[in-house]
Formats: C-alpha cells, structure tokens, sequence
C-alpha cells in the first residue's frame, strides 16, 4: 500500500487534498480514477481533522488480486478503518470487508445509468455475516463515512474526539444562529 497525495481537478476543489503526514489511519479506496469526485470529501474531511489517510483505485472487476491484497493487509499495515466507495455493480465494499477484519464503510458512487441507486442496492444488500455499513449516495455519503471512521477512532483518541465535539458544537451553534427560514444571521 502507497501513502499518496490525494489531488483533484481544481475546478472540483482549491487545489490538492493531501493527507496529513503520519501512519495512515483510514483507507479510502475506490473503483475508478471518476469516483474522485465523489470520494475526494471523505479525503476532505479527515484531512480537516488531521487524520492521516491514503487514497487508492482498487477495482473488484478489474483488479481482484489488488483488492485482495489491499484488504488482507491493511490491518497489518496499520489502517483502523476503510472506506470503499463504488458505482454500478459496486462490489468493491463487500468485497474488501470479505477480506479484513476492519470496518468498512461503503459510498454508493452516483451512476449514469440508475443514478447512484444500483450501487445503494448492491452495497446495502450483504449477506449476513460481511458487514458493510452503508452510507448515502454520493458526495454526502463520503463526507459521512469520513465522519464515521473519525468517530470510531475518536473511541481511543481524546484529541479526535475533541474535535469531533468542537464540529457538533459548530453545526448545533449554526442553526440557532438563523432559526428563521430565508433569514441567515451572520
């Protein structure tokens, strides 16, 4: 596994996401280079918390034996947490949890074809006993699967976890700042 800089179109964001140094905590990994434009604000995210990630394009259809291998070491190479985020067949979660005992938080990747609701159905639907915790379509599936591997490592860090009340106490002080519907208050 590569510890990588994670960039993308800037016209999508201001400039590259790049992970915060240190041992990757969290995996993003995705089927298609496309799906960075959804799986880029679950990099977002962590990297506003400060937490190393690493990015990776892992197809379960075109690279099995990457993903395989990817998923079967990724404990061992320190990751506590992975998110997959997937379109169409979207197998990739269910795959990759198949191999590993870590988390795994799949993110339906919006599609030409069924507008993202193939990837839900075929990432919601495991079978028991491979768990997958499944997420919203698109863009807000993946800032909340960054959010949720930031709070299952909040569990054994104080400092995330810090944050993570700090981020709760914003949206919370954001809505009854402009509880009026077409009013904002600054």
């Amino acid at each position: 596994m590569s510890t990588t800089s994670a960039t993308t179109n800037a016209a999508e964001q201001n400039g590259p996401i790049t992970s915060p140094t240190g041992q990757p905590k969290v995996g993003i990994i995705m089927g298609s280079q496309s799906d960075w434009a959804t799986m880029s604000a679950a990099a977002q995210l962590l990297a506003d918390f400060d937490i190393a990630f690493e990015c990776e394009v892992v197809s379960a259809h075109r690279t099995p034996d990457r993903l395989f291998d990817y998923a079967k070491n990724a404990k061992a190479h320190g990751l506590q947490v992975i998110i997959a985020g997937a379109g169409g067949a979207a197998h990739l979660p269910g795959m990759c949890a198949s191999q590993t005992p870590l988390p795994v938080f799949g993110v339906p990747v919006k599609s030409s074809m069924l507008s993202g609701w193939d990837s839900l159905l075929s990432i919601v639907q495991m079978p028991k006993g491979v768990a997958v915790g499944t997420l919203a379509i698109g863009a807000a599936g993946a800032y909340n699967a960054a959010l949720l591997a930031i709070q299952v490592l909040a569990l054994h860090d104080e400092s995330i976890a810090t944050q993570l009340d700090t981020l709760r106490t914003t949206q919370t002080d954001t809505i009854l700042a402009s509880p009026t519907p077409g009013i904002i208050n600054h």
